[in-house]
């Protein structure tokens, strides 16, 4: 991995309904993630947090807060851009997973083939027309495919930012009904819990790792610490029990520092408000460790 890290806060809570994960990126800078780079020798720079709207009365049947949500990505857009043109690795910290759509603008434009890791819970892969809530943080994958409103997928002024064909995505085990018909129609590689639980989390790591290594020419990982069992990562706002464990998690996270493969990362959807003493951002800043590097010996 690079040796340069520019930290990126987005504290959005406007692509959800429950308030309190705006102060995620607070949590996680408050639980030692700069130091924890650092110790193992990364070189960061903490750019601070972008100044996101307020909530605004609903103007478009459908998606909830959509312009507020379209003008945050779009500044996440060009921070992101700007520090990946500086030969630096972009770590964003949110903040709700809308927050998704402006860092894919902002990363996929120099790779003919970006691979993306969807660590999640959930596939977000919700459209207008398939979204049981109107809460674009269950939409930002199936927007950087190029589905969705076009004050969303126009971001960065053009789409798609990935193709179908380039996606893994762990941990699922809520799925909406209109998402189950998007994954078999476009192809994408899904292991839910199902295949989690039968063939191991190194399976799954070895396949996903080889499988985008023959494909793509950089990586992205969206980690939404809801793929976690709310057991281990309590302050989340869609917490869905029979998730991947905290070994499980580091286990990936260090797979996926060998493999070398991960070019950006993001980590979203830790709620404070909704935690027990900080423990989500904790478990957060350890995986980020496991993922640039930290060994037990």
């Amino acid at each position: 991995m690079k040796k340069q890290i520019s930290i990126i806060g987005v504290p959005m809570d406007l692509g959800q309904s429950r308030r309190g994960v705006d102060m995620g990126p607070s949590a996680i800078r408050y639980a030692g993630v700069v130091e924890k780079l650092e110790a193992l020798g990364y070189s960061v720079e903490d750019c601070g947090d972008l100044s996101i709207g307020r909530s605004e009365r609903p103007t478009h049947q459908g998606l909830k807060n959509l312009k507020a949500v379209a003008k945050a990505s779009d500044e996440l857009y060009r921070m992101v851009k700007r520090e990946v043109g500086k030969g630096r690795f972009p770590l964003v910290l949110g903040g709700d997973h809308s927050i998704a759509i402006g860092t894919l603008a902002g990363i996929s434009r120099p790779y003919k083939n970006l691979g993306v890791i969807w660590y999640d819970a959930h596939g977000d892969l919700n459209t207008e027309a398939t979204s049981p809530s109107g809460n674009i943080h269950g939409m930002p994958l199936a927007v950087s495919l190029g589905y969705g409103h076009s004050l969303l997928t126009s971001i960065g002024g053009y789409q798609p930012k990935v193709k179908p064909e380039n996606i893994v995505i762990i941990g699922a085990r809520a799925l909406d009904d209109g998402e189950r018909v998007f994954i078999k129609e476009k192809g994408i590689r899904v292991y839910t819990m199902h295949e989690i639980d039968r063939l191991g989390m190194t399976q799954v790591m070895n396949e996903t790792i080889e499988y985008l290594k023959e494909n793509t020419d950089g990586v992205h990982l969206s980690l939404d610490l809801d793929g976690l069992d709310p057991d281990d990562a309590p302050g989340v706002g869609t917490p869905v029990y029979g998730g991947i464990s905290y070994r499980e998690s580091h286990l990936a996270m260090e797979m996926l520092s060998e493999s070398d493969l991960v070019t950006s990362a993001e980590f979203v959807e830790i709620n404070p408000i909704l935690d027990i003493r900080n423990k989500t951002a904790d478990v957060a800043v350890e995986l980020l460790g496991s993922l640039f590097g930290e060994r037990l010996l």
